[in-house]
């Protein structure tokens, strides 16, 4: 605290602090000058005082940030956090947004109406992620406990370890490596249709089509994916689940109420609370550190393996771990941390944009003929093929409705709806002094739904904006002005690294099962609503009416 408030802390608080402190170390007939009530007393009135001045005069008549617009609905006490806590996350933002088209940032109070920042305009957004990116951080208490899973990788570290991270993760993820990818992504993609095909052939006797539950395969097929592309595994989740790392990691991954609880009190400082409650919600904690202790073993173990391996073979290898160890960049722990941040990174975040995808396409019956009429059209091979020979990469690349569909689920449905930054210093944001420890809110979500940035049907799914209409060819803007509309891989320093990694996957599995599949939600009047703690899922699984829609027509 600085400024006014720190004057009347010194001049208030403090001489009534010493006297209670003389009042005690001091002999008896020194301290009867001055009884307990009449010390007591003062710190009270100070105390008061302080409460009055940071809960009602600092913020409303002194703060340099008073006049920025804030959201309606605040109240006495505990300002905004109500609606910053509200789920699904992102509404509320989007809401602010609307009512706000014109402001770059928006005034969130908390408890006594301490201050915090929402960004939703272009600059405001440029300063925080780009022009001054090392001068917000993520909250502190939020990233230990995500290190917990991902490791002390590059979504977690900070400053100058970040910035080496980088540098020296990058040339993993060039397109050049990308492509060479592809044929692994389609290969996993294929399976997963062949094994779903297989199920509705058994069901098709008793109620065709088919009912397949997409929430159950998509988390195995990415699985599957990032285990060949990211750490040079075959889980084989899709056909059987042996594989002792993938049973624990998704053991750890299963949405649990005791996990969110876990999470919610870390974030608050609160970890304590959880001796108060029920003894299974008590234990998770121990529960927890026992798993990721254990998945953390076994990847160590992977990577000691995996760097014998490539001694006594010489063989190199496509996989993401591979081009790490070939580096000689990273020590086993470090590797360690980019192994857990490749799991998650490339497969939670994947997985549930595969079910947002169908779930979008499932309602709009003419955009996903209009795909398959592409798909088929670029794949005349079928998915039984042996497409070796055949560069996917390029052809995936060149489908423009394809890309459209993937980038406009990308921006209805970003896997995670709001990042957040703490102030790590004494800074500022478009000319407003910022507080070391500020908190600062992106609301991706409500960007990406903007209806100044994205027009009157910014909520609608049209992937034809992604299209140019004079060319035909993809284009990388959907329409919307600026560089900050669109906010699913964030920008500048901290954008996600493993975009193209993340879209070449969703190609892949969107080609191979539109093209196989014709979709229908189960129930037609189905809308999920997004759930969970750090990324969002359908909150009530994907169950898909699929009906197989057979072979293309040309053999290769």
């Amino acid at each position: 605290m600085s400024g006014p408030a720190s004057t009347l802390v010194w001049l208030g608080l403090l001489p009534g602090c010493e006297a209670v402190a003389l009042d005690f170390l001091t002999p008896p007939d020194i301290s009867t000058k001055f009884p307990r009530p009449f010390l007591y007393g003062i710190v009270g009135i100070c105390f008061f005082a302080w409460v009055v001045y940071r809960t009602w005069i600092y913020p409303f008549l002194l703060s340099p940030l008073r006049y920025l617009p804030e959201p309606k609905g605040g109240l006495p006490i505990i300002g905004h956090m109500h609606l910053r806590v509200a789920r699904p996350v992102g509404e509320e933002p989007l809401k602010w947004i609307q009512e706000h088209p014109d402001a770059d940032l928006i005034r969130l109070r908390g408890f006594l109406n301490s201050e915090a920042l929402c960004m939703i305009g272009p600059q405001a957004i440029a300063e925080v992620l780009v022009t001054k990116n090392y001068d917000f951080i993520k909250p502190p208490k939020a990233a230990g406990f995500l290190a917990r899973v991902l490791g002390n990788g590059l979504v977690v570290v900070e400053g100058d370890v970040h910035k080496l991270q980088r540098k020296h993760i990058q040339p993993s993820f060039n397109f050049r490596h990308i492509k060479e990818l592809y044929p692994i992504f389609w290969r996993k993609s294929v399976d997963v249709v062949k094994r779903i095909r297989a199920d509705l052939v058994d069901e098709a006797s008793k109620t065709p089509p088919g009912v397949s539950e997409l929430s159950f395969w998509a988390p195995k097929v990415t699985l599957d994916l990032i285990g060949i592309a990211g750490i040079g595994r075959d889980f084989h989740t899709v056909i059987s689940n042996e594989d002792e790392l993938a049973q624990t990691y998704e053991k750890i991954m299963e949405p649990r109420f005791e996990i969110f609880l876990l999470f919610s009190l870390t974030v608050l400082g609160a970890r304590w609370a959880l001796k108060l409650l029920p003894t299974d919600a008590r234990n998770v904690d121990r529960w927890f550190t026992l798993q990721t202790d254990k998945l953390r073993d076994l990847c160590r173990q992977l990577v000691v393996e995996k760097k014998r391996w490539m001694k006594a073979t010489g063989e190199d290898s496509a996989d993401l771990l591979s081009k790490l160890i070939q580096s000689n960049n990273f020590s086993d722990n470090e590797l360690v941390d980019q192994v857990l941040t490749f799991l998650a990174a490339g497969h939670e975040t994947t997985s549930s944009t595969f079910e947002w995808a169908t779930y979008l396409l499932a309602r709009h019956p003419e955009i996903q003929s209009r795909l398959r009429a592409e798909i088929r059209d670029h794949l005349p091979y079928g998915i039984s093929a042996n497409l070796k020979d055949v560069d996917l990469g390029e052809i995936l690349e060149s489908m423009p409705f394809l890309n459209g569909v993937c980038s406009e689920t990308f921006r209805l449905y970003p896997t995670v709806a709001q990042t957040l930054r703490v102030a790590a210093r004494d800074t500022s944001i478009m000319g407003y002094p910022i507080p070391k420890d500020t908190l600062i809110a992106v609301p991706i979500y409500g960007l990406n739904r903007s209806p100044k940035l994205w027009g009157p049907d910014s909520e609608s799914f049209d992937p034809s904006r992604w299209i140019d209409k004079d060319t035909g060819k993809s284009n990388n803007s959907g329409g919307a002005d600026g560089n900050y509309s669109f906010m699913t891989f964030l920008h500048g320093p901290r954008s996600c690294i493993g975009q193209g990694f993340a879209r070449a996957e969703l190609r892949a599995l969107i080609a191979a099962f539109v093209g196989a599949f014709e979709m229908e939600l189960e129930d037609d009047s189905y809308r999920p609503i997004r759930t969970g703690v750090v990324t969002t899922k359908p909150s009530k699984g994907m169950p898909l009416k699929l009906k197989v829609v057979g072979e293309w027509s040309k053999a290769h």
